[in-house]
């Protein structure tokens, strides 16, 4: 059974599900930072779960949570299987991946391509949610291609309102899925926040959180106080985990310390050392830990030394000391 149940309170604030980003380090990193925003693991694909060749994705840190599990699929079988494998594994949440767009998931007909079938996204979260205890969300776009999104959006929510999945967390692009790259689709589709914000009004029963293009936890922030129930955040809390993350807590659910930066990465030092002792590399956990300073004196040399370094064979935490010796933060603050 999952260790913490307030996997719904904290998806006020969200941290993505971002392949070969968010993985059991990275989500570590970033618990450190905040106690309260919900961490998603990379998206894992239920068959490569159920016929055992990626179970070692499943791995975390009882540190983590609350912590969900993304999975991509769309047979319902094979999803209820692998829901009731992370729920086993003590995940909080189990996510359905309907926005990725890029072509190896369309072949599987996971990602974004189930817009397209909203009678399968329906059948799939009802078997996953007669397997597990856990709640099971949705992740999606507000259209892909040439749909009209003012049509499909609320069709596809309210679909999944009628099966019992309140809580949907929608990307407010559409996913194009011949012609751009999964890169591309992050980028040049048009936002459309006044969409997602107008579901608010059409569905007042359904748990909703906006995702795409959020910057900074002000513009997060907004969102809440215009009405939606959670904002997820992506490439922006990797790069400046600590602008998005720092505050977080504070801003947001009224607790939280007045740690700061260099105690994050200090506090990283033993799990690191963890880490080395099983025969990992020092770089498999630094690569995820470039932006904390972003922005802050020190923070180029930051980079620079653990990029350089960490891939070193021999490279353990001292590194990490040594880098930390040119962060000027006392002088920024």
């Amino acid at each position: 059974m999952p260790m913490n149940s307030n996997a719904k309170s904290s998806s006020r604030l969200s941290v993505a599900p971002m392949m070969d980003w968010s993985d059991r380090h990275c989500r570590y990193f970033h618990r450190l930072i905040s106690s309260r925003a919900l961490l998603y693991t990379e998206m894992v694909t239920a068959p490569a779960l159920v016929r055992g060749g990626a179970l070692h994705l499943l791995d975390h840190n009882v540190e983590e949570h609350p912590v969900a599990l993304q999975l991509g699929g769309s047979d319902p079988h094979e999803l209820a299987q692998a829901a009731r494998m992370g729920q086993a594994a003590g995940y909080d949440e189990i996510n359905l991946n309907c926005g990725c767009p890029s072509d190896r998931v369309q072949s599987g007909t996971f990602g974004a391509v189930l817009m397209k079938h909203p009678q399968t996204v329906v059948d799939c979260v009802t078997a996953m949610q007669d397997a597990v205890d856990v709640e099971v969300t949705v992740k999606c776009r507000i259209g892909v291609d040439d749909q009209d999104a003012e049509d499909v959006l609320p069709e596809f929510l309210a679909r999944l309102g009628a099966v019992g999945c309140s809580r949907i967390i929608i990307h407010a692009r559409k996913a194009w899925l011949k012609g751009l790259s999964p890169k591309e689709n992050r980028d040049i589709p048009p936002l459309d926040y006044d969409l997602v914000q107008r579901m608010r009004g059409l569905f007042p029963h359904l748990h909703l959180s906006i995702n795409g293009g959020i910057t900074d936890l002000d513009q997060a922030l907004g969102f809440l106080d215009n009405g939606l129930d959670g904002v997820m955040v992506g490439r922006a809390a990797y790069h400046q985990p600590w602008d998005i993350l720092g505050e977080a807590d504070v801003r947001i659910w009224g607790q939280g310390d007045s740690k700061t930066p260099e105690d994050v990465a200090r506090a990283m030092l033993p799990y690191i050392e963890a880490h080395l002792s099983t025969g990992g590399r020092l770089h498999q956990v630094t690569r995820h830990m470039m932006g904390l300073f972003a922005g802050r004196p020190g923070a180029r040399r930051w980079r620079q030394i653990l990029s350089e370094g960490a891939t070193r064979d021999g490279a353990g935490p001292e590194l990490v000391e040594r880098a930390l010796s040119h962060i000027g933060w006392a002088k920024a603050a």
